[in-house]
């Protein structure tokens, strides 16, 4: 990511927390969930000389790329405690 995706991702992240904090995201359909994150898209595309699209297909990729940055954080630490292995974890949870 650049800096300046960087910029977007955490901007729209955080207007994402003010506007959709209290809704369960495994239970509200994605079209809800975009919408209410449009205007701060709408905000971004006018101020980068964008389209709302190129706006949203670039938070797509971010948030895809956030999610295996996540991942790949998540298996890291689960390897630095011992727990690299399915019977690892189920070992550690007796």
């Amino acid at each position: 990511m650049t800096v300046e995706h960087i910029q977007i991702w955490e901007r729209i992240s955080k207007y994402a927390e003010e506007v959709l904090g209290d809704i369960d995201p495994q239970k509200t359909k994605i079209s809800t969930q975009l919408e209410a994150l449009k205007p701060v898209m709408e905000q971004i595309a006018k101020e980068k000389n964008m389209t709302l699209e190129d706006v949203f297909i670039l938070y797509m990729d971010l948030a895809s790329q956030a999610g295996v940055q996540a991942e790949a954080n998540l298996k890291s630490e689960l390897e630095e405690d011992g727990m690299n292995g399915f019977s690892n974890i189920a070992n550690s949870l007796r």
